[in-house]
């Protein structure tokens, strides 16, 4: 088992045990249910809405080659400078060597999963950068060094009292549990920062190729600010978020609102397509876009799996995975959580260390399900499990499934079965909780079911 497989099954062991940690999740996902569920009903058919937008992505991604320079070309012609980068490395170097170039002391960031994903901050506050994230449950998780519990909620772990008594000591500011109060704080707090920063970097939702512009999607109005207010702009773009037309987002981000939040439509959506222009009020004076492979093109490649490049980070697999909602999203220990996660994961960051993700799963479909975009997550799990048998098998799990297949395929050898697994029962509390008990993890916090004394053959054939 690899260290990282170690650490989530720790951490999934503590985390399961926490009913107030589980509680919080629930209740919280309780609430983005009732809002979701409201907002579905006004599509006149989210079916067919789902099957539109899974067209959309598929025609994107098998004509990725040609959105990608269309979406660059158009944005160079206003001015923007485009820069590819095929390794999270890269894109770090390229966002550092800009920020350099001039010779910026603070960059203010907003909501992005794509810098999480290269550790962006970290190596911004190694170059000697100081960096503040402007999203308000993004700056709440950077106050406590911790990483997005959930794709867009990132504090959803945290209740107003957390929240107080961290802006008390890192802010100095009094305590209160009035949520308005807490948003009022950290407000005043990042205009300051806006105002001084030298640098702004930014996400983004949707990459349109036919007009060449960047679509990011906000509830605070702080994508806005961070992209207005400094004089040099970066996007880092995973080269997934293409999209073909802007007609695209008519049906696209009303979709990512309602699945991802439970709203109509985000309260700020903004197109940028490159630097301020001699007749434009406001704007950077530079605008940078970093299209970044990272894996990417990798995942692609494989025609079984690539509809995962689909995903549009809604959040919505993970609201309704009966995993993450008993396990939390620091247990799964990478940037993408859920079950979107488990799916790429092993595609980003290798297959053997990190498998161990696709097979935390109770394949129950409800992530498939729920997809906007229709991707079969819960068949890819499958295929990362079937994937990583083949690519490094384990000796005793293959003659133990030999075994299974050789006793099941036999009715008269696994009749003879059932009286031994009776015996064994009488046996099992001598061995319970050691480890020599089979059933130890079931054990460990339950009773092991009694095994009847009739089988429903048994019973059928007396009752005859």
């Amino acid at each position: 088992m690899t260290t990282v497989a170690k650490q989530f099954k720790a951490d999934a062991r503590r985390i399961t045990r926490d009913l107030r940690h589980r509680g919080l999740i629930l209740t919280a996902l309780k609430k983005y249910e009732a809002a979701r569920d409201a907002r579905l009903a006004k599509f006149p058919d989210w079916q067919s809405a789902r099957q539109t937008a899974a067209e959309i992505k598929w025609d994107a991604i098998n004509h990725l080659d040609k959105y990608l320079l269309e979406f660059a070309a158009k944005l160079e012609a206003r001015g923007t400078k485009v820069h590819w980068a095929s390794t999270a490395q890269q894109a770090r170097e390229i966002i550092l060597g800009i920020c350099r170039d001039r010779k910026a002391r603070l960059v203010i960031k907003s909501k992005s999963m794509a810098t999480e994903e290269i550790h962006l901050n970290d190596a911004l506050e190694k170059a000697g950068f100081e960096v503040v994230e402007s999203d308000l449950g993004e700056f709440i998780v950077q106050l406590r060094r911790e990483t997005p519990y959930h794709i867009v909620f990132p504090a959803m772990h945290l209740v107003r009292g957390e929240i107080s008594d961290l802006f008390h000591h890192k802010l100095g500011t009094p305590p209160t549990d009035n949520p308005e109060e807490l948003t009022m704080i950290a407000r005043r707090w990042l205009r300051h920062k806006y105002i001084q920063a030298d640098v702004g970097i930014t996400g983004c939702n949707f990459a349109v190729a036919d007009t060449g512009m960047v679509a990011i999607t906000t509830n605070e109005g702080n994508g806005r600010l961070t992209g207005s207010l400094p004089k040099t702009m970066i996007t880092l773009v995973g080269i997934e978020k293409i999209i073909p037309r802007l007609e695209d987002l008519a049906l696209l981000q009303p979709m990512l609102a309602t699945i991802g939040a439970g709203q109509l439509i985000t309260c700020y959506n903004a197109l940028y397509s490159g630097p301020r222009q001699p007749d434009e009020p406001d704007g950077p004076e530079e605008f940078h876009v970093v299209l970044m492979d990272n894996g990417r093109t990798r995942l692609m490649a494989d025609a079984e799996q690539r509809d995962a490049l689909h995903c549009i980070r809604c959040g919505s697999c993970l609201n309704v995975c009966p995993i993450y909602r008993n396990i939390g999203g620091h247990t799964y220990g990478t940037t993408y959580p859920g079950p979107v996660g488990s799916v790429i994961t092993p595609h980003l960051r290798g297959l053997l260390e990190w498998k161990h993700l696709s097979f935390a799963s109770s394949l129950c479909g409800a992530c498939t399900a729920s997809c906007p975009v229709k991707i079969c997550l819960h068949h890819h799990l499958l295929q990362n499990r079937r994937n990583a048998v083949r690519a490094k098998p384990v000796w005793w799990e293959k003659i133990a499934f030999d075994l299974f297949a050789f006793i099941f395929n036999r009715p008269w050898l696994y009749k003879l079965t059932k009286p031994l697994g009776r015996l064994g029962q009488v046996f099992h509390p001598l061995i319970k909780g050691t480890p020599l008990d089979p059933a130890r993890a079931w054990t460990q916090s339950r009773d092991l079911p009694r095994i009847p004394r009739q089988t429903f053959k048994e019973y059928w054939r007396s009752r005859r």
